[in-house]
């Protein structure tokens, strides 16, 4: 198994910055759904769904393969991609709020002369800084009649629907920009996030279809810890009716009624998705009529991946691959290959890092994630990392799913729930779908082995040694959104 040193990534991608500084510095849009899994993207997978316009981005740009997310929930990614940190490390290891004294790639990019925005969920449990201008939702916000906070107040967008309001938002306000600096803008969809409250017309649509089902919804977890079947995540048991909007049909029971529960989830969750693929269509057609699109960084991507019946299950949290990956696919005009791709290894800390460096600005030591512009041509550095730690502290949470921690290799995977002191490990090439947990089988013993010894290593290298946040009791407490003095009509 190849080892790797941060430090020596951190050297080459800091190598790499010269290019971008020497010409002029590119705008970024930065666009994050909530709990879009990569499965359902077209250009990851055609099975679910036709995502056009996100798919543009990989047939002009790049798209990448295996970005992984730290800590598979949605507070913890933002702060992560933030901060470059991990979560031990930047203080927000689950519902918890940001220390508004915390120093982020917003008050870096702004330092660096960049017009600095963020429209739409923030979900980080206090208001945003170091950005020139937000706008975001409280909380989780409502897909219908949102509300939007500002520094001046809040405005109810009564009749409208959150996906159209935050594109419309993210419009109004690159036009509004100062036209003498590049700007870094992050806009966060809420969707498609629990719920599932998609546009009416375009819910009736989807309801009329039937979804493909995965091919492990019935998997039996047989040879698998007691987390996996302990979890409250489940299709067949756990979706409650809000979920599915309505009753479930009367004297529906077993496979029968899992497989009806799993068209109603799915049909609502590509719904919201549509509506998603149609604001990065709008913002595309902005750049492109403002005639700044190929000057424009444009990335898509989500906070981590989402089950979509995989294994049974809806929600995130473990460490599997369904969860674990997000869709990260970035388009530059002539600076990266139309329709390539990445498969390099890559961490959601490493998105900070990332926006520093299309800047022209030095990628500070406190971030533990290196700049992905290096992997930006489709090769990859001879020292880029070959593994990547991860780390779930919500336990039992709102799921139920166990407390734990793990690595991935380019070819395996070793998770420890260490509540329980169980062990999974899978072998990728063989088991992509990581249904044969081969932790015990005598003929693994050495890879497990080796995986523990990997698994140590960037334990240290990282410093997360002293299980700070392994007792809930130890959580940084969660500050409410200071509530704007009156709603705007």
């Amino acid at each position: 198994m190849k080892r790797c040193r941060e430090s020596i990534v951190a050297i080459l991608a800091c190598c790499s910055m010269g290019t971008f500084a020497a010409q002029q510095r590119p705008n970024i849009l930065f666009v994050m759904s909530d709990d879009h899994a990569a499965h359902a993207i077209s250009a990851y997978s055609d099975k679910l769904i036709q995502t056009p316009h996100i798919d543009r981005l990989a047939k002009e740009g790049m798209k990448f393969n295996h970005v992984f997310a730290a800590n598979s929930i949605c507070t913890p990614s933002r702060a992560t991609i933030l901060t470059g940190q991990y979560s031990h490390i930047n203080g927000v290891p689950v519902f918890n709020a940001i220390d508004t004294n915390k120093v982020t790639v917003a008050h870096r990019m702004s330092k660096a002369g960049y017009y600095t925005s963020m429209i739409g969920k923030w979900h980080l449990g206090t208001n945003p800084q170091g950005f020139d201008h937000w706008e975001i939702l409280p909380g989780q916000g409502d897909y219908h009649n949102p509300v939007l906070y500002t520094r001046e107040g809040s405005k109810k967008y009564q009749g409208e629907y959150v996906t159209e309001v935050i594109t419309q938002l993210a419009i109004a306000d690159l036009k509004a920009r100062p036209k003498d600096k590049p700007f870094f803008m992050m806009m966060h969809h809420k969707a498609p996030h629990r719920s599932w409250d998609p546009k009416e017309e375009v819910a009736k649509k989807w309801r009329a279809k039937t979804i493909p089902e995965p091919a492990t919804l019935f998997d039996t977890y047989e040879g698998r810890t007691e987390a996996i079947r302990e979890q409250k995540q489940s299709i067949a048991r756990n979706l409650n009716k809000r979920d599915v909007k309505g009753p479930y049909p009367e004297g529906l029971t077993g496979d029968a009624l899992t497989r009806w529960c799993y068209q109603r989830y799915m049909q609502d969750y590509l719904a919201c998705i549509e509506s998603v693929d149609e604001s990065v269509g709008e913002m595309l057609k902005f750049l492109e009529k403002e005639g700044i699109l190929d000057d424009t960084v444009v990335i898509y991507t989500s906070d981590q991946g989402f089950f979509l019946g995989d294994h049974g299950l809806y929600d995130k949290r473990f460490m599997y691959e369904e969860s674990l990956k997000m869709p990260f696919l970035v388009r530059w005009g002539k600076n990266i290959k139309a329709g390539s791709t990445q498969d390099a290894i890559c961490v959601n800390c490493d998105f900070a890092p990332t926006f520093l460096s299309l800047a022209g600005e030095k990628v500070p030591a406190e971030m533990q994630g290196v700049s992905l512009t290096p992997l930006f041509d489709g090769t990859a550095p001879a020292q880029w990392r070959t593994s990547m730690y991860y780390r779930y502290y919500h336990t039992p949470g709102d799921h139920n799913t166990a407390r734990h921690f793990g690595v991935r290799t380019t070819t395996h995977k070793l998770i420890c729930f260490d509540g329980k002191d169980q062990w999974e490990c899978y072998d990728l090439v063989k088991d992509p779908a990581e249904l044969h947990n081969i932790y015990d089988k005598p003929e693994a013993q050495a890879v497990v082995q080796e995986l523990k010894r990997e698994l140590a290593r960037l334990q240290k290298e990282l410093k997360d040694t002293d299980n700070l946040y392994a007792d809930p009791a130890t959580w940084p407490k969660s500050s409410s959104y200071r509530q704007a003095p009156s709603a705007k009509k």
